[in-house]
């Protein structure tokens, strides 16, 4: 009966562990999924500051003014949808980070069950070792 036990936590453990390493991943896929929302929104940045009016020496096209403002206007409700995004992903990144934290507290218990039954077994042991009779030699006198 403790043979089927420590082979039902070891399958345990090891499923616990696999899952374990799966939460990890998708925790790591949320971090990169922020990370890259994140850069983007850089980009957006970067790309309407380049394109925010600035004073000119020389008199610009008025259709090049409205080709500027209307390219500014699409930057910014993409950066709206980027903020949208960042928070998304933040959320997933939370909730990941939950996961993991619960799948460890799984692992770390199966851990401990496992090592329970490991210094259970061990003290049987003793205890078997202690019933056992006495073991009597003979012992000859030097001659």
């Amino acid at each position: 009966m403790a043979d089927a036990k420590a082979r039902r936590l070891d399958r345990l453990h090891r499923v616990r562990s696999l899952q374990l390493h799966q939460v990890r991943a998708e925790e790591a896929e949320a971090r990169m999924r922020v990370a890259e929302e994140m850069a983007m929104r850089e980009r957006i940045l970067k790309l309407s500051h380049n394109v925010a009016p600035a004073p000119a020496p020389a008199p610009i096209a008025a259709t090049s003014l409205i080709a500027a403002a209307h390219f500014r206007e699409r930057l910014h409700r993409t950066a709206e949808a980027s903020d949208k995004r960042i928070e998304q992903a933040e959320q997933g990144l939370d909730a990941a980070r939950v996961a993991t934290r619960e799948a460890k507290r799984d692992q770390n218990a199966v851990e401990k069950l496992i090592a329970r039954e490991e210094a259970d077994a061990a003290l049987r042991a003793l205890r078997e070792l202690e019933k056992l009779p006495p073991i009597r030699r003979k012992r000859h006198d030097p001659c």
